[in-house]
């Protein structure tokens, strides 16, 4: 992958079936190991992180893990889920999680596969990113504002006694995006 030509990779965005879920777990554990740096999270006494809401996306309406691959190779992960956690309302979409594994970030992977995200669920969208992750407000910005083709900036809020950048749109079916 390394030096790879970002427009020659084939991306992958495939529902995660429920006896994939062991492999979700294991992505999250690289993910919440990165997310450490931003965020205090705790390791269990057994070594590993947990993730408490990861059964419920197979069991609960509106929630939709995804795994991503390129080039047919395990490459992240994406959760997403219905409802805001900012304001409550039922028909916003949420990107609760979202891992592109290091080896395959800053080549548009990552802008490829939320793109896919976005128009796979048309309707209000929501991205909430910690204040101290710089890269990941950037990330997010340019993603975003690429999508809907204009500038799309975050509105500062407090969330769960930190702040975050929230970033507020709308993915639609005919549009600059589709």
């Amino acid at each position: 992958m390394k030096g790879a030509d970002k427009l020659s990779v084939e991306v992958e965005v495939i529902p995660a079936l429920r006896e994939q879920e062991f492999i979700l777990a294991n992505l999250l554990q690289l993910y919440a190991y990165d997310f450490s740096e931003f965020h205090e999270v705790e390791i269990g006494s057994d070594g590993r992180f947990t993730y408490r809401d990861l059964p419920l996306y197979w069991s609960e309406e509106g929630r939709h893990a995804f795994l991503v691959r390129v080039d047919t190779k395990l490459a992240g992960f994406v959760l997403v889920k219905k409802g805001s956690e900012v304001s409550g309302d039922d028909a916003t979409w949420d990107m609760a999680e979202f891992f592109v594994l290091r080896g395959y970030r800053r080549r548009g992977l990552g802008t490829r596969v939320a793109e896919e995200v976005w128009r796979r669920f048309p309707g209000p969208w929501e991205v909430r990113v910690m204040e101290t992750n710089v890269a990941a407000r950037a990330f997010w910005q340019r993603a975003i504002s690429g999508f809907l083709l204009q500038e799309i900036l975050p509105r500062r809020i407090s969330f769960r006694d930190e702040w975050r950048w929230l970033f507020a749109f709308e993915s639609r079916l005919n549009g600059p995006s589709s």
